[in-house]
C-alpha cells in the first residue's frame, strides 16, 4: 500500500529535472482526508485525490491565477497535466513516483518542509 500522507517536493516532470530557472520547486500535501493541496510552479493548488492500490485520481484541482516566468508557468502546465489524468503511484516511503500517458510522469521526494518555504 502505498503512503500518501504529508508533503512531496518535485524532483523530476517528464523524466527530466526541473529547469534551474524554477525558484521553488512544486510540491503536495496530501492530508488524510482526501484533500490536496501545494504549489504547481507560481499558483495554489487544492483539489481532492483518491488512491486505489496503485491507482491514484484527482478530483477537480483549482489553483490561483497568478502569472510567471515562462520556465516556471510550463513547468506548472505539466503539474496540471498531470494531476488531470488518472496516475499509477509508487513509493518505497521516501520517493514517490507518478506516471500517467505519455510523457505524463514525475518523481516527488518526501520533503514535510517543502510547504513551509516562501512562494
Amino acid at each position: 500500500m502505498v503512503d500518501l500522507g504529508g508533503t512531496w517536493r518535485f524532483e523530476t516532470l517528464g523524466g527530466a529535472d526541473l529547469p534551474p530557472q524554477v525558484r521553488q520547486a512544486p510540491w503536495l500535501t496530501f492530508d488524510g482526508d482526501g484533500q490536496v493541496y501545494g504549489l504547481a510552479g507560481v499558483n495554489r493548488v487544492r483539489g481532492t485525490w483518491q488512491l486505489a492500490g496503485e491507482d491514484l485520481t484527482f478530483g477537480p484541482v483549482v489553483s490561483t491565477l497568478m502569472a510567471g516566468p515562462d520556465e516556471a508557468m510550463a513547468c506548472e502546465r505539466q503539474v496540471l497535466d498531470l494531476l488531470s489524468q488518472p496516475l499509477r503511484a509508487r513509493s518505497d516511503g521516501e520517493r514517490l513516483d507518478l506516471a500517467g500517458g505519455g510523457e505524463a510522469r514525475a518523481t516527488l521526494v518526501r520533503d514535510d518542509r517543502a510547504a513551509d518555504e516562501p512562494t
